[in-house]
């Protein structure tokens, strides 16, 4: 075997700080809204208001983590909302589901 006495280097970039201010500031707004959803979870009564902002709120912090983590921020506008709105869609769905249903098995949705 033969050995090469030629030693390669590897290497390090400085930190790109425009990366890492992007990063704290998507952890920041992520870890406000967290904080909003968890002051209303526990401030706020059990009802169909309270489920309806979670679910708002939920479809934001997809959308959010969507644009900035798979980068479709900055991708075409129709390819964004071509993700988002199936979602939405699909949530309302869901909440319509389990409204007939509790509906049709006299549970009380409201106090889901």
């Amino acid at each position: 075997m033969a050995h090469h006495s030629e030693e390669q280097e590897i290497a390090v970039l400085p930190p790109d700080k425009e990366k890492i201010k992007k990063l704290w500031t998507v952890a920041g707004i992520l870890g406000a809204l967290t904080a909003v959803e968890f002051l209303i979870a526990f401030t706020m009564h059990h009802g169909a208001a309270k489920t309806t902002i979670f679910v708002i709120m939920t479809i934001i912090k997809a959308g959010y983590i969507v644009g900035e983590f798979m980068h479709l921020k900055y991708e075409v506008k129709v390819l964004f909302w071509s993700i988002m709105v199936p979602i939405a869609f699909i949530a309302w769905m869901l909440v319509a589901f389990l409204y007939e249903g509790f509906q049709l098995s006299d549970i009380n949705f409201i106090n889901f």
